[in-house]
């Protein structure tokens, strides 16, 4: 038997440098990589690679459709999935694709070998050494180490959507950007100015780490939304059925988010942006603080429905110092 190869399909080179680390130290395995589903394909084609972790948010093309390309061209390969999309839909649609298993991001060591091992994929090779890349060489980027964590958080706050809504969250590929106060006055003006738009924030501390938290709805889906969860009624409005959704998932997010870097936010009530408070007065509060601001967008949209909103964490210019420093510890 000779040493198997081993592909890591991830966009992210934080989540790469993860699964590298979470590899069983004595599984005698070959390790290439790539960035997406396209890169990941033209190795697959290749026909080299024994075992793929894979995950499922990505550029260009997505894990779902590395899965479907591999059952259209006949590859053979064993796909393990490892993402940060828990929602039970998506581990239901990745095992109907043909993935042998399913992991959480991000990537219990114990647990991948428990997989692995289950699967029969850590036999022992005759002759074979391992042959890993170097992971604390793997050089990573402050916007691409926050992205992973945004990512893993924004998949745990989709699947508690879904679980409420009883329906399957269409997850991107997050942004991670360092606006100066001005450009992000200008990216926010839409909401301020009323275009169709319903903007719900709330602030978060802990830790030292800042910021406020923005829930952008379209104002013709908000009618939409409500009946999609069944909050109808003479005495629950439209409105305090947006206040509960943002602080659900807000929450959510960023429950994810403290969890991956040690810390516990403590939030503010939410207020809607034009009624209690406008974009204009809140970045002339928090000007000095937010001279640069770290904004992180995740743009959810509901499957089956025309439904989709933008969530915003704006993190103040003080919070990038430590937020640097946490992924600094996460990273090595």
């Amino acid at each position: 038997m000779t040493a198997r190869s081993l592909l890591i399909c991830d966009d992210s080179n934080m989540a790469r440098k993860q699964l590298l680390r979470a590899l069983p130290p004595d599984w005698p395995v070959s390790v290439v990589q790539a960035a997406n589903g396209v890169e990941a394909m033209e190795i697959l084609r290749q026909g080299s690679i024994d075992v793929m972790l894979l995950d499922l948010t990505m550029p260009e093309m997505d894990g779902y459709q590395v899965l479907t390309a591999l059952q259209e061209e006949g590859l053979s390969c064993k796909a393990i999935v490892v993402s940060g999309d828990v929602q039970e839909q998506a581990v239901e649609r990745v095992m109907q694709l043909g993935a042998l298993a399913f992991v959480q991001k991000p990537a219990d060591p114990d647990l991948l070998k428990a997989t692995l091992d289950k699967l029969g994929l850590l036999k022992r090779a005759a002759t074979a050494v391992k042959h890993y890349p170097p992971a604390d060489e793997v050089s990573i980027s402050f916007n691409d180490a926050f992205r992973e964590v945004i990512n893993v958080a924004m998949g745990r706050a989709a699947a508690l959507l879904a679980r409420v809504l009883g329906v399957f969250v269409q997850l991107p590929v997050p942004n991670v950007n360092l606006f100066e106060v001005g450009e992000l006055h200008m990216a926010l003006a839409d909401a301020q100015r009323g275009d169709g738009l319903t903007a719900v924030c709330q602030g978060f501390i802990g830790g030292g780490i800042a910021g406020e938290a923005l829930l952008i709805f379209h104002d013709s889906e908000v009618g939409d939304m409500a009946k999609l969860m069944h909050w109808y009624s003479q005495d629950y409005s439209e409105m305090e059925m947006l206040l509960d959704l943002s602080t659900v998932l807000i929450g959510a997010c960023l429950s994810g988010v403290a969890g991956q870097i040690d810390v516990k936010f403590s939030q503010s009530h939410p207020m809607v942006l034009g009624q209690h408070t406008s974009i204009d007065e809140l970045i002339r509060l928090n000007r000095s603080r937010w001279k640069n601001t770290l904004a992180v967008e995740v743009s959810y949209s509901i499957e089956g429905h025309v439904i989709h909103f933008d969530l915003l964490l704006l993190f103040t210019e003080d919070s990038v110092e430590l937020l640097s420093k946490k992924l600094d510890y996460l990273m090595n």
